[in-house]
């Protein structure tokens, strides 16, 4: 087929669909359309290759369309289409499961399957007041979150999460049992940080605040997200992570970690707890588990969790929650196929070594460049920060950048005011030089 006869202009009414997390006028009055991808690479509408420099949205880590998690998606098609989960079991579930659970950090070792990151979030708050209840603490209700974190969109998550923007309108619906903890931007010395900042550790010592307005035995759990992707890409201050750990160890507080991005080998470990050598209490998981290419997510638990529920109580269900889709039978074999692309390819470690070394380099060359305010990177996933337009709104001048640099066959994506990368982790160095090259080319265009 021409790809022509797919443009927008010729053969869609783009009227009916409703786009989430888009400015829908702008979109129409200039589609960015595609087709096809291959890897590395989007194929457009008009027939134009795009270098994929956001894995999409920090999901597509194996690459597009690998042929391994292709074909396990078409054989499973015509082999068992769907089954629920609730009391009816499939093969793929218990072996996608069993294979999460041995790259996950030592002693979690049971999956609880959704269909996203959101649903994943409101699955692990469940389970955190669930297992107090169990053990005679019914009044740990509250959560702490932390400004600037997102945790997908369902109203439970957008109470944990900091992002202003997503708040807003629905202010009258949060959670109301929900604090958070100062971000750990902008502060003093860090600017310019390769890797890990040095400053802002001391930062984890308002959870000991927010525990003492409300006494700890009130307090479920603190949810945090190692790196702040979609906050703006902020990395956790050496130390920060370590010492929220110990608080909430000290007061009884459950620790989970949102690893819907960080996850899957893009700080060049399966998983950031292990990076950081923190242990949580609860892992969130999805995005890289399929690459992408099919929905799905979960909650990895800790086995003291898990047993709470399954041998303290009688016989019946244990746990009052689940949706239609978990453990898609479509979604598990996509996710098995993904884990063996990772595992034939090494892309779980690709994060670290010279690759993650040439994006720390190609991230921290756009020093300098006009109105690049700040460069910061972990593994394969960092962002530069722009000082906004004078009279302009915000994030309108990373918008333009991100306009100019998809004109120019990159896609990357505008954060507030910054500028995220987060590429496939089949990446080359190639790659990595086309998309920064790019980049600093459209920067100097900038007014």
């Amino acid at each position: 087929m021409d790809p022509r006869d797919l443009s927008p202009t010729r053969a869609l009414n783009l009227e009916h669909y409703w786009m989430p997390f888009t400015d829908n006028r702008r979109f129409k009055a200039k589609p960015k359309m595609v087709v096809a991808a291959k890897d590395m690479y989007y194929t457009t509408a008009e027939g134009k290759q795009v270098l994929d420099g956001l894995a999409t949205l920090w999901c597509v880590n194996a690459g597009h369309t690998r042929p391994r998690i292709v074909e396990a998606i078409r054989k499973q098609a015509g082999e068992l289409d769907f089954a629920a989960s609730f009391s009816l079991g499939h093969p793929l579930a218990f072996r996608l499961a069993e294979r999460i659970a041995a790259l996950a950090p030592k002693g979690m070792g049971h999956v609880f399957f959704t269909n996203s990151g959101s649903e994943a979030i409101d699955t692990a708050l469940k389970i955190a007041i669930g297992y107090h209840r169990l053990r005679g603490e019914g009044t740990r209700t509250r959560f702490v979150g932390r400004e600037r974190s997102y945790h997908g969109v369902n109203l439970a998550g957008i109470s944990l999460g900091g992002v202003g923007a997503n708040r807003k309108a629905y202010s009258g619906a949060l959670l109301l049992g929900v604090d958070h903890l100062r971000h750990t931007h902008g502060i003093a010395g860090n600017l310019f940080a390769k890797g890990e900042p040095p400053n802002g550790a001391d930062l984890a010592d308002e959870l000991s605040r927010i525990i003492a307005l409300h006494d700890a035995s009130n307090i479920a759990a603190l949810v945090i997200d190692p790196v702040s992707a979609s906050g703006g890409v902020l990395m956790p201050p050496k130390g920060y992570l370590a010492r929220l750990r110990d608080i909430c160890t000290h007061h009884g507080i459950l620790l989970v970690f949102d690893e819907v991005i960080t996850g899957w080998g893009r700080l060049g470990t399966p998983f950031a707890a292990q990076l950081f050598g923190i242990e949580p209490d609860l892992i969130t998981f999805a995005k890289g588990v399929t690459s992408g290419a099919v929905p799905l997510g979960g909650v990895i638990v800790k086995d003291s969790i898990y047993d709470a529920f399954t041998k303290t109580q009688a016989p019946g269900i244990e746990f009052f929650h689940g949706y239609t889709y978990s453990g898609h039978p479509l979604a598990c074999a996509a996710g098995l196929a993904t884990l063996d692309t990772y595992e034939e390819e090494k892309l779980l470690t690709r994060g670290s070594g010279d690759l993650a070394a040439h994006f720390e380099k190609g991230i921290h060359g756009l020093k300098g460049l006009p109105n690049v305010i700040d460069c910061r990177n972990l593994g394969l996933i960092g962002a530069i920060e722009l000082a906004p337009g004078e009279g302009a709104a915000a994030g309108a001048r990373a918008f333009e950048l991100f306009e100019k640099c998809w004109d120019k066959g990159v896609f990357v994506r505008p954060v507030g005011d910054s500028l995220a990368f987060c590429p496939p982790l089949i990446a080359e160095k190639k790659h990595l030089d086309q998309m920064f090259g790019v980049v600093a080319e459209v920067l100097k265009t900038l007014p």
